[in-house]
């Protein structure tokens, strides 16, 4: 299957259909004639577009392989291609008001994604079994958070410095796959993948470690994810 990716908005109204495939549903053939369905891609997300029930019709999906199920945005337009158009300016707004509802972080000024973004991105991105396990347990600490051998302990890590490592690498899959283009002008949060997921707290004395924290925002995400 071939898909079509439109980089910006200007570009909705052209090549809308460049590399879509067609797809067709054949139910009661003998009474009607097959319905075409469209199947293509605008940024992270799967756009398929058709003359549904009498109206040109294109929806957003989560792009496979996803775990995520459901209808992101729905459009109509006078033809298909109005209609791909009027999905990818949806989109584009959707995108927009995520990022204006995001929050900076006080101690580091990074955009800290929503818990519905952060949603989207755990059930796509592809964590390995010891990230999932460490940012499990930071979730249930929630705001106390763990020592950080407590947290490396977790992930079979044998030295906090590699379990850091494997965290700001899931931090920045997460930050990739929310930065997506599409043909919105979002600013895309920091590529500082462990502060883009947590943070390390205050030490109430020196002889004492910090903990890591898990952003409110993500452990709220992982009790809908999990």
């Amino acid at each position: 299957m071939s898909e079509y990716t439109a980089p910006n908005r200007s570009d909705a109204g052209r090549d809308v259909f460049k590399g879509m495939s067609k797809k067709s549903k054949t139910k009661d053939t003998e009474k009607k004639a097959p319905m075409s369905i469209r199947v293509g891609a605008y940024g992270r997300y799967q756009i398929k577009s058709g003359y549904v029930a009498g109206v040109y019709t294109a929806r957003a999906f989560p792009k496979p392989p996803t775990k995520a199920r459901g209808l992101i945005a729905e459009a109509t337009g006078k033809t298909e291609e109005a209609a791909i158009a009027a999905l990818h300016s949806a989109i584009d707004e959707r995108e927009v008001r995520r990022s204006e509802s995001r929050r900076a972080d006080p101690r580091t000024g990074t955009l800290i994604p929503t818990s519905e973004e952060y949603v989207e991105a755990l059930n796509t991105v592809n964590l390995t079994r010891p990230q999932r396990t460490m940012v499990m347990a930071l979730a249930q600490a929630e705001a106390d958070g763990l020592a950080k051998v407590k947290v490396a302990a977790a992930g079979s890590y044998k030295s906090t410095t590699s379990a850091k490592k494997a965290l700001a690498s899931a931090g920045r899959m997460i930050v990739e796959y929310l930065s997506s283009e599409t043909g919105s002008k979002v600013p895309a949060t920091s590529l500082d993948g462990f502060a883009s997921i947590g943070f390390c707290g205050d030490a109430e004395h020196q002889e004492n470690p910090a903990n890591w924290i898990l952003h409110p925002e993500l452990c709220a995400a992982i009790r809908i994810a999990t």
